[in-house]
């Protein structure tokens, strides 16, 4: 069986507006809720603006939180891995 090679271009301007649009932001604003809201109380979504994107982050706020995901890796369950 003889395999296919594909070769893929990436238009440079287009991903870094693909990375700044309102429909990527929202999709990773989701997830981070998500992933927060699966975390438990004392995790709380930030945003970080970059010149080329938009982020968000999901970070321990409280003692207790922070106690927890250093005990019990919560963040990194919370992504489901």
């Amino acid at each position: 069986m003889s395999k296919s090679i594909v070769e893929l271009k990436l238009n440079s301007d287009g991903i870094k507006e693909l990375l700044k649009s309102d429909e990527i932001a929202a999709a990773c604003k989701e997830q981070a809720d998500a992933i927060a809201s699966r975390a438990g109380d004392g995790y709380e979504v930030t945003t970080r603006q970059y010149p080329e994107r938009i982020a968000y982050a999901v970070n321990a706020e409280t003692k207790e939180a922070r106690q927890d995901n250093l005990k019990n890796n919560t963040l990194l369950k919370a992504l489901g891995t």
